[in-house]
């Protein structure tokens, strides 16, 4: 059945549905778990040219290193709770511009056969305006996709 299942993790309440959820699935089909946090490039809500340079790489640096610390933290918890329960599990926290397009392709590097994912659940003009990570993720993947909601 399934043996690595790539569990990308955001801190939300939905996000910890989707943990717990697969923790006992993994441990039920005696799968691993490789979790997954995508830190977003730094927005400054400014063009780049309209900030001199040192400033702005300054402010990313620091926006990178202190997200970084955060999810080491909320990993860190995960995996003691995953290895609690008696399953394997290591992580992994990249820095990009699409969540999606880190989902799938860590999911690819690392081998995974199936992507354990939250959904946020919005619906109408927040669905549009916001987009969805949990669809672009389900139309794109190459291997199943299963949704916690």
């Amino acid at each position: 059945m399934y043996t690595h299942i790539l569990l990308p993790v955001d801190g939300s309440p939905q996000s910890h549905k989707a943990e717990k959820e697969c923790i006992a699935f993994a441990k039920a089909v005696g799968a691993r778990i490789t979790v997954l946090h995508v830190v977003s490039h730094f927005q400054l809500g400014v063009q780049r040219w309209g900030a001199y340079k040192s400033i702005y790489q300054k402010i990313e640096k620091e926006h990178e290193d202190e997200s970084k610390e955060r999810a080491r933290t909320m990993i860190s918890d995960l995996e003691t709770r995953a290895r609690a329960a008696g399953v394997k599990c290591d992580s992994l926290i990249v820095v990009g511009g699409h969540p999606y397009e880190e989902i799938i392709d860590k999911a690819q590097a690392k081998k995974c056969d199936l992507i354990m994912m939250a959904s946020h659940g919005h619906t109408g003009i927040s669905a549009m305006l916001l987009g969805s990570e949990t669809v672009k993720v389900l139309t794109h993947a190459k291997v199943p996709v299963l949704v916690v909601r």
